[in-house]
């Protein structure tokens, strides 16, 4: 697969950086398998839930974590991402298109010792070509539908938009099941959560950027573009700092309550003005590695009946066309401050052939924390809204983004 080419640009502020890191939006892994016709066997294979996740464990099954005194059982979304930028590995460097994704918070990519169909349409590191490769020994494994993804762990230098954070903490995986990864446009993913999401011993990336004091600030920010006109850049990631180009009016601060995910409390979901939805409040999860918006299935299944959204037999939602602009607006109250969404941005239209489909872009998961059940505000949200990660002061920021025009 053809790497994509960044522009990469660095700012230096006193003695550290502020790193622009421009991402490419590409179809949903989903919306390529539908497209191919190849969706509804990909879900008898797999047999993911209606939101097509997947659960993440150490490997094998049942064993201790790779962290000591902790087993785990975490849930990621890679197949649905579609926001990706390129990294590089080792001396002299290997480049990789990855996922940069607030869901999770290891960073894999495939090895050259792959045996999988995935792994052959993918760039794969060499270790034997870097010197600058420190050799691990331990395994990880990631639990999906059809089967485990595995891999060996390494340690080498990480390059972001120019910037190199050493010695850090990866992993190579050594098998990837199904046929989601064959489709993806990405090679692997790097987790920007915090550490205690992470199955790998040591610093993620960003926490091993900070230690080594490479970022002017402990923030990261992302802007994800729905829309594009010529010129004008798909999505951003910018390392140490926030761009107030990039958005409009002040910034609404969310203190994180867990320190896992980027989780924050969600006061409250209006749809048409009224609240039957997470009324006295609950939790959500701000998760770019993720297209949709999902939530508790019984609750999910009543905002897909209130918008008018038909379940298919392949396991998708789908909307007339022509009734967009009579279906209802829907407001996430966050921090008392209100972030409407219009049909406009909730649903996702495709073609399929010389036909235009309007899918729902809201999908059911069943995900609960020690405060009860989550709901996970992906792309489909976050495309409308500039978002903050801010490490210092462990919160979020939303603010209004800045649309491009079209052309």
């Amino acid at each position: 697969m053809r790497s994509v080419l960044l522009l990469l640009f660095i700012w230096t502020w006193t003695s550290s950086a502020l790193v622009r890191v421009p991402l490419k939006r590409v179809p949903s892994i989903r919306s390529q398998l539908r497209s191919e016709g190849l969706l509804q066997e990909f879900l008898k294979e797999n047999r993911p839930d209606m939101f097509g996740r997947r659960y993440s464990q150490c490997f094998p099954p049942g064993t201790p974590s790779l962290r000591l005194g902790r087993s785990s059982e975490k849930i990621y979304n890679f197949m649905d991402a579609q926001y990706f930028g390129d990294i590089t590995l080792g001396t002299p460097g290997q480049n990789f298109s990855v996922v940069f994704d607030t869901g999770s918070s290891d960073l894999w990519v495939p090895s050259t010792y792959c045996v999988s169909q995935a792994c052959a349409t993918h760039k794969r590191f060499r270790a034997f070509e870097s010197t600058s490769f420190r050799h691990d020994g331990r395994m990880f494994g990631i639990h999906y539908g059809s089967g485990h993804l595995l891999g060996v762990m390494g340690r080498d230098n990480l390059t972001v938009a120019g910037m190199t954070a050493k010695n850090q903490e990866f992993g190579e995986s050594v098998y990837e099941p199904g046929s989601a990864f064959v489709m993806a446009r990405f090679d692997g993913v790097l987790g920007m959560g915090y550490p205690a999401l992470a199955e790998i011993l040591g610093n993620p990336v960003f926490d091993n950027m900070l230690a080594q004091k490479l970022l002017d600030q402990p923030v990261f920010s992302f802007y994800l573009s729905r829309k594009t006109a010529s010129g004008t850049p798909e999505g951003e990631l910018l390392l140490g700092g926030i761009d107030e180009a990039l958005y409009n009016g002040p910034i609404n601060w969310l203190p994180v309550t867990a320190k896992g995910y980027w989780q924050i409390k969600m006061d409250s979901l209006v749809v048409q003005g009224v609240s039957p939805f997470c009324s006295h409040g609950c939790q959500a999860i701000i998760d770019t590695g993720t297209s949709l918006i999902a939530g508790p299935t019984e609750d999910i299944l009543n905002i897909q009946q209130l918008i008018g959204a038909s379940p298919t037999n392949i396991g998708e939602f789908i909307i007339d066309c022509a009734r967009l602009i009579s279906l209802p607006r829907i407001t996430f109250v966050l921090g008392g401050k209100e972030y409407t969404l219009t049909s406009e941005h909730y649903v996702r239209k495709e073609m399929l052939g010389d036909r235009m489909l309007c899918f729902s872009g809201f999908q059911a998961v069943d995900m609960v924390s020690s405060e009860g059940p989550l709901w996970i505000l992906g792309d489909v949200f976050l495309t409308q809204f500039y978002s903050i990660f801010d490490r210092g002061q462990d919160r979020v920021g939303l603010a209004t983004a800045k649309q491009p025009v079209v052309v």
